[in-house]
């Protein structure tokens, strides 16, 4: 996931009753008040294009999920330029939220600029909000008995699934294209990544997400996250000093698996506490709140020993599964998640720059061949993964396999923060980005073919119990 690097400020802007100084990079700026509607404007914004996307992809029967992402890219930097942000390079005269401001306030230039910087910030943390609760929104509907019985083979997919595509890639850069060391093990290690967070939201539509494939790709994507947070960490610490951190290793390995395994493990003494907390309390949210509370503080606590959030707030959603209260909680969680989830989903796609594709660009051209070698190891990478669990006789490979396809934002953090540290070119960055896209873009369609041809061939109607 990506981390945010906003700055949270202490105390209350001047001159406005409960303002948040997140809301304003200078809390004495006159354009202070102008960044809550600022966002409120680009919410509108996210809400019509994930509302519209959603309802048209459903239309033709695809995921709406997809529909969000599409969506995304129409109002981002790709087209309508209604959402963009400035880490994408983008500068407030880009921004049609901006322009719309300044005509109605007629703000100076530089104030633009920090009301521009603070709207992109709060967007952000929204849309970090937005995947923490899906994620806790997906443990909670995910079963974690179930989950143990496939935990074996959840760990071999994700294992073939990040060595696969990694050392393909890398080996392949290398030798077809002469590539460096360095960037091609940095373009290399973002094909191990896995969106959690797209795969699981279509399975979970599709009603497939309690079903063996479902729980093997969610279990599987969750290690590969842990996986890739390993694998970004070395490579990052490779591009700085050419040489790797092997405490910072170790560390990593063995504070990701204790924090799963131990949370896991603790939650089975605190759900008794949790329902009898639930049951004295009087007011509105009795349920909701302490979960929330909870499922917070486990994405605070993956966060600060530098693991991701969404680990935390997946695991708060496994331990309170195993309540009495998970369905009636399960059913007050799903309108958080529908006012915060599509920021994540509409913001990812509007990161998505699309020039990167023009063939007329000399760079693109070079990155669009390297992008056509990477698309391939994206994909055989991953799906291969399917066959990696043997004995299994009556289980979708393929399903899982492309369920594991989506590199979504995961990837897109690995391009950013190699093209920070210098490592990637244009071309090489171009390329990786272009496997992002596709690999995001074609994984709901093909992961819902895969399951509706298996029920045509059975006969059977999928599990709609995860159906909304």
């Amino acid at each position: 996931m990506i981390h945010l690097e906003s700055t949270f400020h202490s105390g209350l802007a001047p001159g406005l009753v409960f303002s948040f100084p997140l809301l304003a990079t200078a809390p004495d700026s006159e354009a202070a008040p102008m960044v809550l509607a600022a966002v409120l404007l680009s919410l509108v914004f996210i809400y019509l294009a994930s509302k519209l996307g959603g309802e048209l992809s459903k239309l033709v029967d695809l995921p709406p999920v997809l529909g969000e992402l599409v969506a995304g890219v129409v109002v981002g930097v790709s087209a309508l330029h209604l959402l963009v942000f400035p880490e994408a390079g983008a500068t407030a005269s880009d921004s049609v939220v901006m322009t719309i401001l300044q005509q109605i306030a007629g703000l100076s230039p530089e104030n633009i600029g920090e009301v521009f910087t603070s709207q992109s910030e709060v967007i952000s943390v929204l849309a970090e909000l937005g995947v923490i609760i899906l994620l806790f929104e997906i443990g909670l509907e995910s079963d974690l008995r179930e989950l143990q019985k496939v935990g074996v083979r959840a760990a071999i997919v994700a294992v073939v699934g990040v060595v696969a595509p990694f050392f393909a890639g890398t080996i392949g850069l290398i030798l077809i294209f002469g590539m460096p060391t360095i960037p091609a093990v940095f373009a290399g290690a973002a094909l191990t990544a896995t969106s959690i967070g797209i795969t699981s939201k279509v399975l979970s539509e599709l009603g497939q997400l309690k079903s063996t494939e479902g729980q093997i790709i969610v279990g599987a994507a969750v290690i590969d996250d842990v996986l890739g947070i390993i694998v970004l960490a070395v490579v990052a610490s490779l591009a700085k000093t050419g040489d790797v951190d092997v405490l910072n290793l170790v560390y990593l390995i063995i504070s990701a698996t204790a924090f799963l395994l131990g949370s896991i493990f603790l939650g089975k003494f605190f759900n008794k506490s949790f329902v009898a907390i639930a049951e004295k309390l009087q007011t509105r949210g009795k349920l909701v709140i302490p979960a929330l509370i909870f499922a917070f503080l486990m994405a605070f606590l993956a966060n600060a020993i530098h693991l991701e959030a969404i680990l935390g707030a997946f695991a708060a959603g496994l331990v309170l599964d195993e309540t009495d209260k998970r369905k009636e909680l399960d059913q007050q969680v799903i309108p958080i998640a529908d006012i915060l989830v599509p920021i994540f989903f509409v913001s990812v796609g509007a990161r998505v720059d699309l020039s990167v594709l023009n063939p007329t660009s000399a760079d693109n051209r070079q990155g669009l061949i390297i992008a056509a070698f990477l698309i391939v190891v994206a994909i055989i990478g991953k799906v291969i993964t399917g066959w990696s669990i043997f004995g299994q006789e009556k289980i979708n490979r393929l399903a899982i396999g492309i369920g594991m396809i989506p590199r979504g934002e995961v990837g897109l953090v690995f391009a950013g923060i190699g093209a920070a540290s210098g490592v990637l070119d244009k071309p090489l960055q171009a390329a990786i980005i272009i496997m992002v896209i596709l690999t995001t873009f074609i994984a709901p369609p093909l992961l819902r073919f895969t399951f509706k041809e298996e029920e045509e061939q059975l006969g059977e109607k999928p599990d709609l119990a995860t159906e909304n």
